[in-house]
């Protein structure tokens, strides 16, 4: 009986979507407060940085993803330069990790705004657990109706954020944009430490053009879409979140920023005074619904993905007859979800997501370099020069320097699980040869 396998539906402009939607998502609804406590002012100077971390790295996976279009990704890349199945686990395992952290973070934030909206008769673990069901449901259905959702969820987030910049653009000027001046930074000083600790905290609003490798399986043409979807993506939200974080500090003062508990929908309270306040708390719950649908996709198929190489157990890499979706993935991925989700308050592990891809990053730049080095390995259609890779690993190596210490020590507790696991599972080690085939 022939091996039932992914189809391939996704066009470049679905893949574009997707990755716009992955990145702009939850994050910039709440980040752009927590950034602006730490940089004042000169907010954007973080959003900057990382949009160069983001971008380089983003070439290299374009690259690779032209070279390997498989729905493994960092772990298929990392696998395929250093040969080693322990490292390809954990930088797998993390990514992984990073989506499940990021998608329990939304459910929580949605069920948040969803409560605001229904009053208190509903238990908010209620309202949790059904929105995780929900999602998992629409990606376990199919591709097609997943990037039908996304696209709706993508139109309307966006469009909330094209409203701020619109509404806000008569404040741009207002400002002296370069004034870092906040409670922990009083003399308003801006150096190489204040950027790059802002920058590891922003960083995390710009993750999700990697989940676009995780569907390579799934689109059409995917050694020329993918590299282009990529490129795309990152510099349509790279754009659109300088803009938003220039507009933010310039319609209210970063001080009162820091403290908001929906720092953009106050944007638009005092941008847009005629835009009704609940209306973009639905936004904002579309945003957040977007991220969680984005990231179940890119999990799924991660899962699906190493349970092919050989990382996983192979029961993960069955799919479903009818809908063509990895089914057994998928819903394994929904009862660790239910577990994170539904555990209390997980915000600091969200925190610990950009330390743990900053790590994942730096080696996806190194294997680039490792593989155009390789004799023999295949040069797939979107080709970058050696020192692309290069910067992009200094970079992710320098914002990792400048982490906090209750970043590195969550971070680094992640790992070990991870590490644990991987020896607790034994992984075979065949998958070097099963990668090769």
């Amino acid at each position: 009986m022939a091996e039932e396998k992914l189809q391939r539906h996704i066009g470049l402009f679905a893949l574009a979507v997707y990755g716009i939607g992955d990145i702009l998502g939850a994050g910039i609804y709440g980040l752009v407060g927590k950034a602006a406590g730490e940089m004042g002012n000169a907010v954007w100077l973080a959003f900057l940085t990382s949009m160069v971390a983001a971008g380089l790295t983003g070439l290299s996976y374009a690259s690779l993803g032209s070279r390997y279009p498989k729905a493994g990704g960092a772990a298929y890349f990392t696998h395929r330069a250093f040969k080693k199945n322990f490292l390809a686990y954990v930088v797998g395992l993390t990514t992984l990790a990073s989506g499940i952290t990021s998608m329990a973070t939304s459910s929580r934030a949605f069920a948040g705004y969803l409560s605001g909206l229904v009053g208190d008769g509903i238990p908010l673990q209620l309202l949790v657990a059904g929105f995780c069901i929900v999602v998992a449901s629409i990606v376990i259905r199919g591709i097609r109706e997943s990037m039908w959702m996304n696209l709706v969820c993508t139109s309307i987030e966006l469009g909330g954020l094209l409203l701020i910049l619109v509404a806000g653009a008569k404040f741009i000027g207002s400002v002296d944009y370069m004034s870092a001046v906040t409670a922990s930074n009083p003399t308003g000083a801006i150096g190489p430490s204040l950027i790059l600790s802002g920058a590891v905290l922003t960083f995390f609003s710009f993750v999700g053009f990697e989940d676009m490798i995780n569907v390579a399986e799934e689109v059409k043409n995917p050694e020329r879409n993918l590299p282009i979807g990529i490129l795309v993506a990152v510099a349509v939200s790279s754009l659109i979140y300088v803009g938003i974080s220039v507009v933010a500090v310039s319609v209210i003062p970063a001080t009162e920023l820091a403290v908001s508990k929906a720092p953009l929908v106050d944007v638009v309270g005092k941008a847009a005074p005629w835009f009704p306040p609940v209306a973009f708390s639905f936004i904002a719950m579309f945003a957040v619904a977007n991220t969680a649908l984005l990231n179940f996709i890119m999990g799924s198929r991660l899962m699906y993905g190493m349970a092919n190489q050989g990382l996983l157990p192979k029961i993960l890499s069955r799919i479903n007859k009818r809908t063509h979706t990895p089914l057994v993935a998928s819903l394994t991925l929904l009862v660790i979800l239910l577990v994170l989700a539904l555990s209390g308050d997980i915000s600091s592990l969200a925190r610990s997501t950009s330390v743990l891809l900053l790590g994942c990053f730096f080696f996806v730049n190194i294997s680039l370099v490792i593989l155009k080095s390789r004799k023999g390995e295949a040069r797939g259609r979107f080709e970058v020069p050696t020192f692309v890779p290069v910067l992009g690993a200094l970079i992710c190596a320098a914002m990792l320097s400048y982490a906090k210490v209750a970043e590195i020590r969550l971070a680094g507790s992640l790992l070990v699980g991870i590490v644990v696991l991987y020896f607790a599972l034994r992984p075979s080690r065949r998958a070097i040869e099963d990668l090769e085939s």
